[in-house]
């Protein structure tokens, strides 16, 4: 099983994601995207998701965030999550 680690920054908020084959669970600081708020934040952190929807239903991925305030953090969470996707796809159009 193949483990990517990745980090995304947004002025002081620093998100470390690990991604890994899995079922199509994701956590930010050990809760599920699901329960997430606010709203906007969330939609803002599935968007890199949204793009590559066969590919997040086949992976779990786990981010670690702190610093910075609520906005930094989901820029810099979502930032991570693409480059791990990208990572692990090996797509240049996913790049793109």
């Amino acid at each position: 099983m193949k483990t990517i680690n990745t980090s995304g920054k947004r002025k002081r908020a620093i998100a470390r994601a690990s991604l890994k084959e899995g079922k199509g669970v994701i956590r930010i600081n050990s809760k599920l995207l699901e329960h997430y708020q606010p709203l906007l934040s969330k939609l803002k952190i599935m968007e890199p998701l949204m793009l590559a929807p066969e590919l997040s239903k086949k992976v779990d991925i786990n981010v670690k965030v702190n610093g910075g305030g609520f906005q930094s953090q989901t820029e810099a969470t979502r930032l991570a999550i693409a480059r791990a996707l990208v990572i692990f796809s090996k797509d240049k159009s996913l790049r793109q």
